[in-house]
């Protein structure tokens, strides 16, 4: 799992029909200070994120079973929006 933000929304009429009713958003991982790592991807969202939140991501087999379509095409799920992080040190 990792953080990210979310940074906007994809809006697909066409898409594989596994992944029909899910809403997708634009995700980008966030490193330790808040600073925005590698590229942006999409992910699926299973808790009602918006645009600006800060959210836990699972990708990978997790991400479909996080999703509740093990066979479908997903390999982000987003899974809980993020309140606070503390980080001790």
């Amino acid at each position: 799992m990792f953080l990210a933000k979310v940074r906007g929304t994809v809006v697909s009429t066409s898409k594989d029909e596994r992944l029909v009713g899910f809403k997708l958003l634009v995700v980008q991982r966030l490193g330790v200070d808040g600073e925005y790592l590698s590229y942006p991807q999409v992910a699926v969202d299973t808790v009602g994120a918006g645009v600006g939140e800060t959210v836990i991501v699972t990708g990978g087999s997790s991400a479909r079973f996080a999703a509740a379509r093990a066979d479908a095409p997903i390999d982000s799920t987003i899974v809980g929006i993020v309140d606070s992080v503390e980080i001790g040190g």
